[in-house]
């Protein structure tokens, strides 16, 4: 392999891992933009979106083989059932956990979503147990050949669901009346209240969208890689990490701090070695950090109170 068609490969697996790492940053992005609260919950609606969507499409032995369930449905409805219930569960999140806790720190809300991840991990453990599952490509076939370099079907998929969600939520908060209402509680909450806008209901759908995104993520990726009940770990630390180079609150910029990042590891993996694959992430969030330290644990009051939760 020539050394071009080595770089255009390393850089056509970086923009594919960083998509995924997109799509999750861009849960975080829309949840912070409305409420202020970091959710690092978020990977595990792509275990949840994915582990639904498997058990919807396939036969699964759930809670440890004791129940077997043979549904079967066809992948687009498997993957829908995947979104819906995992939107719900992004729902009953904020209901549940955030919402009562409306008057807390910002960082007792990010200890909160931590507690609220760890719970959602045991519920998949116990659900789904610790073997890993995946689904088939989309769309089979050999993969592409560009400029001599290999991309997989399954990584075109990647790429452009990753393209589509951003120009839907780009179109969403800038041309719909309701994403102008959302923007408008994360812009001045206690104004957009008095104008009749309920801060609660925006969070709320805040919620939705970002766990819908993220399930999307979990289902286009689990053919890709196999899927276990302790990914959400992993994806929430990149994808926060891909939103914080972005700058936490733009959803262009999460994709791009996302593709970046994926870069970024996979020219470390390929010319260093994989086991620094990690290690890249967090000396980038070190960066990012040192540089903007405080972006969002320096603001003045409550999580509740930039959001009127």
């Amino acid at each position: 392999m020539s050394l071009q068609t080595e770089i255009i490969q390393f850089l056509l697996a970086g923009i594919t891992v960083g998509s995924i790492y997109a799509l999750i940053a861009l849960g975080f992005v829309t949840i912070y933009n409305v409420t202020g609260i970091i959710n690092f919950a978020q990977g595990e609606f792509a275990v949840y979106g994915a582990f639904i969507a498997i058990t919807a499409f396939q036969k699964s032995r759930l809670l440890s083989g004791n129940w077997q369930v043979a549904l079967e449905w066809p992948l687009p409805a498997a993957a829908l059932v995947g979104v819906v219930i995992t939107t719900l569960v992004g729902i009953l999140l904020y209901r549940l956990a955030i919402q009562p806790a409306r008057r807390a720190s910002i960082l007792s809300m990010i200890i909160i979503t931590i507690g609220a991840a760890f719970v959602m991990r045991g519920a998949a453990l116990l659900l789904w147990g610790t073997d890993p599952y995946r689904l088939p490509v989309f769309t089979p076939g050999p993969p592409l050949k560009i400029f001599g370099a290999i991309l997989t079907r399954q990584s075109v998929w990647v790429i452009a669901v990753t393209a589509v969600l951003l120009v839907i939520l780009y179109w969403f908060f800038n041309r719909t009346l309701t994403g102008k209402t959302l923007q408008a509680c994360a812009d001045n909450p206690k104004a957009a209240q008095l104008m009749g806008i309920s801060p609660q209901r925006m969070a709320l759908l805040a919620f939705g969208i970002s766990s819908a995104v993220t399930a999307i993520a979990g289902i286009v990726i689990v053919p890709s890689t196999f899927m276990t009940y302790d990914r959400g770990l992993t994806l929430s630390l990149k994808g926060f990490v891909a939103a914080i180079v972005g700058g936490l609150s733009n959803p262009a910029g999460a994709v791009l701090g996302g593709i970046s990042l994926g870069v970024l590891e996979s020219f470390g993996a390929g010319y260093l070695s994989s086991g620094y694959k990690d290690a890249i992430s967090f000396i980038v969030l070190f960066i990012v950090l040192a540089v903007r330290l405080g972006g969002f644990l320096r603001r003045r009051g409550s999580a509740g109170e930039r959001a009127g939760l």
